[in-house]
């Protein structure tokens, strides 16, 4: 209910009860999908994983940099010497073919390289796309019309072709994990805008928006107190989609050589260079393509679950077309 129509309330009363009722009704019925949960464990690990990169480096005794040409076979082209592409007690996950450079500390921080830009690339789109959807649907019809065709131009631009252009000719000495996350933020902010212009215009016509307009509420006001928790739940659910798209595109961009530079370790980096190598060392093309794959779907299932679990009407008419088919079965 509006905070407009709560014209006296108890002295010390919790304000906070309805959403920590919200809060309860979300984490149970994410917890009544195993996938989601699932999911949620690898996402969990992952960056768990990427914060502690240091440390698990430091255990190993190896850090994603340092060569060691004495491991790798210069007379094979630079094959890792030993089995399973050089793997022992001192090098976990094997070596790096031509460098020797340790595989294990490179995958995880690549694993911060890949995850912090995606999380980064997503904060800065959700940010402009709220605060342009947010404008479009209160502002004037002719402020509307501006950025509504202003975002369908963005939404048009070809995200990899703009995010070479760019990329290519910023100086090198720009950190580049931070210029492909503010790249790919610029850049993909535009159906996130209309997702909350949408969503906007749709709760401009509800009465507690309308007693608040009465009752002399300023519009930013408004927003805030009463659109902005309304969008919540949709915002969240397509950022938690956004993620592992933002992966992709930087391990893509990555790939093609404009992205994360050597010697920073990034995954789509560590592709590029492996696909010479997947005969004589597959696992240096395996393990960067399976730890990318393996985090695109937990973080996938974990946003498709919270989309679920944020909208109770999904839930409820999966209830609904699973009874029909049980009565059907009868």
């Amino acid at each position: 209910m509006s905070e407009a129509l709560l014209t006296s309330q108890a002295p010390g009363a919790d304000t906070a009860v309805p959403g920590a009722s919200g809060a309860r009704q979300f984490w149970r019925r994410l917890r009544t999908q195993r996938a989601a949960l699932v999911a949620a464990v690898v996402v969990a690990l992952l960056v768990l994983v990427a914060l502690a990169a240091p440390l698990l480096t430091a255990i190993e005794g190896q850090d994603p940099t340092t060569y060691h040409p004495s491991l790798v076979d210069s007379a094979r082209g630079g094959v890792p010497i030993g089995s399973f592409g050089g793997v022992s007690a001192e090098h976990w996950l094997g070596v790096e073919p031509q460098t020797g450079r340790d595989l294990f500390a490179r995958l995880v921080y690549g694993a911060r390289v890949s995850l912090g830009v995606a999380l980064a690339a997503t904060v800065v789109q959700v940010a402009i796309g709220v605060v342009v959807g947010v404008a479009a649907a209160l502002g004037s019809r002719w402020v509307d019309q501006l950025l509504s065709r202003f975002t369908d131009v963005i939404v048009a631009m070809p995200l990899m072709i703009m995010a070479l252009a760019l990329l290519a000719i910023v100086p090198s000495s720009f950190p580049r994990p931070v210029l492909v996350a503010l790249v790919i933020g610029l850049i993909g902010w535009g159906n996130i805008t209309k997702i909350v212009r949408a969503q906007t215009l749709t709760l401009k016509g509800l009465d507690y928006v309308a007693a608040a307009r009465l009752s002399g509420w300023g519009t930013w006001r408004i927003a805030r107190r009463e659109l902005l928790p309304g969008i919540a739940a949709p915002v969240i659910t397509y950022a938690a989609l956004l993620v592992p798209a933002n992966i992709t595109v930087e391990a893509a961009l990555s790939f093609l050589g404009v992205g994360v530079k050597p010697p920073t370790p990034s995954w789509g980096q560590m592709l590029t260079a492996a696909d010479v190598w997947y005969q004589a060392a597959p696992q240096y093309l395996l393990l960067p393509a399976g730890a990318l794959f393996v985090t695109v779907l937990a973080l996938t299932v974990l946003g498709d679950g919270v989309r679920t679990a944020l909208d109770p009407r999904a839930a409820s008419r999966l209830r609904v077309g699973t009874g029909r088919k049980r009565e059907a079965k009868a």
